[in-house]
């Protein structure tokens, strides 16, 4: 069974290295991680004896013992090495095996060992997503502004001629129907430049600025790529982990619902 969970790991993308002890590495991962590192019910033989049915008391190994404290990753693995009913045939279903192994050695990776600190953390990249998103935004407004003055300003250089016509000739209708689209276009180019305060800038002068906020768009958007998925790893181990720990409340609370319903 353990192997089974190693080959399931490896479909995903996993590299595996085999020496005195199993460890593996994901995507992105810089270290390969030793099992035996996440602790007591996560070592080769432990999951093997868990996988053949095994008592926690028979599972149990010095480390679990004399843990002064059970963290996030202990607490899990302690649902995990229950070893018989509803918790481990969740643990032991191909999906569950490969969210929570993946789940855990992201939590091994970065050191997480607590709940509320999972939480904020989950909370504070989604935060710094948000304000990288928002700049993005911005950004691609800006370049949106910038292509919108240079047409206009090309507009108004195209049509300042038949506009100038359109005057002297007292504003004719028949001009105007002539002209109808140069001569609209003229306008919403006059009205455009009426909004900006100062001197109207130069072609020149707009392409090195949208040439600037392009560059600093493309900055952002690594920014934005990196934040996205931190963002999407942790809301997802914050996810695997609270439905894991949801349904083991459930399963409880159900227990000790049939438990009174006998006493009855």
């Amino acid at each position: 069974m353990f192997y089974e969970l190693l080959r399931l790991l490896l479909e995903m993308g996993y590299e595996s290295k085999r020496g005195k002890y199993v460890s593996v590495k994901g995507k992105g991962q810089k270290k390969f991680l030793r099992f035996r590192s996440l602790g007591a019910g996560y070592r080769e033989q432990d999951l093997e004896r868990i996988f053949a049915g095994e008592t926690p008391q028979t599972v149990a190994t010095e480390e679990s013992k004399t843990e002064p404290k059970l963290d996030l990753l202990l607490d899990i693995q302690k649902i995990i090495a229950k070893g018989k009913g509803p918790g481990y045939e969740r643990w032991a279903k191909v999906r569950n095996i490969k969210q929570m192994a993946q789940t855990l050695l992201f939590l091994e990776e970065h050191n997480l060992r607590d709940y509320d600190e999972l939480a904020a953390k989950a909370k504070d990249v989604s935060a710094i997503f948000g304000e990288i998103t928002e700049r993005q935004k911005a950004l691609e407004a800006k370049l949106t502004e910038i292509a919108e003055l240079k047409k206009h300003i090309i507009n108004y250089s195209k049509t300042k001629d038949i506009y100038m016509q359109y005057r002297k000739c007292g504003y004719s209708k028949k001009f105007f129907e002539e002209y109808r689209e140069e001569i609209t276009l003229h306008k919403a180019a006059k009205e455009a430049f009426s909004k900006i305060q100062g001197k109207i800038p130069t072609i020149r002068e707009l392409n090195l600025e949208y040439y600037q906020v392009l560059q600093e768009k493309k900055k952002s958007y690594a920014e934005y790529r990196k934040a996205r998925q931190e963002m999407k790893d942790y809301q997802t181990a914050k996810y695997n982990v609270d439905q894991f720990l949801k349904k083991e409340e459930q399963e409880k609370q159900a227990e000790n619902q049939k438990k009174k319903d006998k006493a009855l």
